[in-house]
């Protein structure tokens, strides 16, 4: 088996797709018109399996969540074989950091913000990890 989406609960498809596609540099997979108000879309990062769900939140519950997926704390991790060209590109295109670079001993990582507040890692795992 595979984990093969995650579900990433956004305010507007467009704005989403936009962030994706421009800040992160992920391809869109899929766009599909579901009802007037209702799309089926998934982005991924290139050359990745797993793919994101972006499912525009619908009632109190679904709108309160937006922002906070993770409860605070990391929500998604996006890993890197080139550290350094992702997070200068990352930030050349406005991603919004909140710390610098750091070293740990599962590899290079850095926290960063997402559109809607949620934190992810870019990370680069070490060879021992």
């Amino acid at each position: 088996m595979e984990l093969s989406a995650i579900t990433y609960l956004v305010k507007n498809y467009d704005e989403a797709i936009e962030y994706f596609r421009d800040k992160l540099a992920f391809k869109l997979l899929e766009d599909t018109r579901l009802t007037n108000s209702k799309r089926w879309v998934l982005v991924s990062p290139a050359g990745s399996q797993t793919k994101i769900l972006l499912a525009k939140a619908v009632g109190i519950e679904q709108v309160k969540a937006i922002g906070n997926q993770g409860g605070g704390r990391v929500f998604l991790f996006l890993s890197t074989s080139h550290f350094e060209d992702s997070y200068l590109k990352f930030k050349a295109n406005g991603v919004e950091f909140l710390e610098e670079p750091r070293n740990e001993p599962y590899g290079k990582v850095v926290v960063f913000r997402d559109l809607y507040g949620n934190k992810w890692d870019l990370i680069e795992s070490s060879k021992e990890a």
